[in-house]
């Protein structure tokens, strides 16, 4: 399919799209889309920054149009289950985008917020219901929501529910949903665990995949420097201060570190937000908000809080600390070098997480250059680092999907806060209103490329491990006089 003219969309919904200036399809959509209308379950394997939430929109929207019908009260029609709240949020904004021109109704539900206001909203039905799965569970367990009358469901990010604990709720949920319906299952990954939750929700899937995880975004730099622990805080405010640097987003392993950083940055006169499962829902929405509009620089988030984040222009994304979950390496990094621009992504890395690294190199197959350290910084005792606590000792590991991470990476599976189940117990987990636009579908008209370049854009292609590549930085220039900044004295890629 070279346009969405060729699916055979509802006219409401191409009007949608060319008011959006969308035209072509990216290779998600223009697998998935013509299964969906179909009517069969699909199994996707799509990373963030592909289009894949307007490859279930899409046909979602177009059945609701083809088949319209009042939902009954405390009924939802189609329902898509989310791991964090911004993500949850970026989808409905996507539904009400596509779908401005039907008259539908499509809610939002996450913990974190007022609970009897999610029940009002949800009241007299709903064609479209966005959910996290502990808010979806405490509104069922207070009669406020019946899944019995469901006719679509999806479940995004099915690795990212696996990793936050979600997997009994799952469970739970798929016993309450009726047996005719049509499936839509999305997740990044699809390990033994994913495949088995995939059987009890589908039936005879279509499969579809583009590029695998290990690909990261084909216009990301990608650089480490070797600094100590202490210096880290240091080192960050000195590239903070070069020109060059413009939108930055900030990954911290802890919700502790990325408050931490926000502060070190602060005394230092450098304006910064964190956003993390412990802030309130309006605290992320202002962060934000800020971040999107320019006011704010810097955005210092951790794994969970920046999924689904998909904010343009972002020129630097930096590791704080390095991930020890190799995927979530590739994840953060796309988070830059999306529709169709040029990024820079820079790792700090101390000697206990050169083992991180290893496991990054490895799963990318491809060395990260070095890159030297501004002029006159001094880096510190590497070999005075503490190492970073592990359970029962010895090099640090990556978890697998869906086990519980170790160490420092223990808090990423608490990190999109904020429910508490009907017993009072913490729910991992959120959801999340996202302030961003509607992810982008397609192609921009007359661009040639996709709306979103992010790790999982097509076309990308890892470089082999034994071939170092030098770093590379996108040629910007400061504001005086012309002078290229320190971070571009690397050698250059032939």
């Amino acid at each position: 399919m070279t346009s969405f003219t060729d699916f055979g969309l509802a006219e409401p919904i191409l009007k949608a799209l060319a008011s959006e200036g969308y035209v072509t399809p990216t290779p998600i959509q223009a697998q998935a889309i013509p299964y969906v209308m179909q009517g069969r379950d699909l199994c996707g394997i799509a990373q963030t920054g592909t289009g894949k939430t307007a490859a279930f929109a899409l046909p979602i929207l177009h059945y609701l149009a083809a088949h319209p019908k009042a939902p009954s009260r405390k009924a939802c029609r189609v329902l898509v289950l989310s791991p964090t709240r911004e993500l949850a949020g970026q989808i409905a904004d996507s539904f009400r985008t596509y779908g401005r021109n039907l008259r539908l109704r499509t809610a939002t539900v996450f913990g974190g917020v007022n609970l009897p206001k999610q029940e009002r909203e949800l009241s007299m039905g709903v064609d479209v219901l966005v959910a996290t799965p502990g808010r979806l569970l405490d509104l069922i367990d207070r009669r406020s929501l019946t899944l019995r009358e469901v006719e679509v469901l999806v479940l995004d990010e099915a690795d990212q529910m696996l990793d936050l604990g979600f997997i009994h709720a799952l469970k739970r949920i798929v016993t309450m949903l009726p047996k005719e319906r049509q499936s839509l299952f999305f997740s990044a990954t699809m390990p033994k665990t994913i495949s088995t939750l995939a059987d009890a929700f589908l039936r005879d899937p279509a499969k579809v995949a583009v590029t695998p995880v290990a690909t990261t975004a084909e216009r990301v730099d990608q650089g480490v420097m070797f600094v100590a622990t202490g210096r880290k805080l240091p080192l960050l405010e000195k590239v903070l201060r070069d020109p060059s640097v413009e939108r930055v987003l900030v990954f911290t392993r802890t919700k502790h570190g990325a408050d931490k950083v926000v502060r070190g940055l602060e005394a230092a006169a450098i304006a910064g937000a964190a956003i993390h499962g412990n802030k309130s829902q309006p605290a992320r929405e202002r962060a934000l908000a800020g971040f999107k509009a320019g006011s704010c620089r810097v955005l210092v988030a951790t794994d969970i809080a920046a999924r689904g984040i998909d904010v343009e222009g972002v020129s630097h994304v930096i590791n704080y600390d390095l991930p020890n979950v190799p995927e979530s390496y590739v994840h953060r990094i796309g988070r830059t070098a999306r529709a169709g621009a040029a990024g820079q992504a820079i790792s700090f890395c101390n000697k206990e997480e050169k083992a991180y690294l290893a496991d990054i190199q490895k799963l990318t197959r491809m060395t990260v250059p070095v890159l030297p350290l501004p002029e006159g910084f001094e880096a510190g005792n590497l070999d005075a680092d503490a190492p970073i606590p592990q359970r029962g000792g010895g090099r640090p590991q990556p978890h697998a999907r869906g086990a519980k991470p170790q160490g420092h990476g223990a808090s990423r599976q608490n990190d999109a806060g904020g429910e508490r189940g009907p017993k009072g117990r913490r729910r991992r987990g959120g959801g999340g209103q996202g302030a961003g636009p509607a992810a982008a579908p397609a192609h921009r008209q007359g661009q040639g490329r996709p709306a979103h370049a992010g790790s999982g854009s097509q076309g990308s292609s890892a470089r082999p491990l034994a071939s170092t590549q030098p770093f590379r930085r996108s040629d910007t220039r400061n504001n005086d006089g012309g002078q290229v900044s320190w971070l571009d004295k690397s050698p250059r890629r032939s």
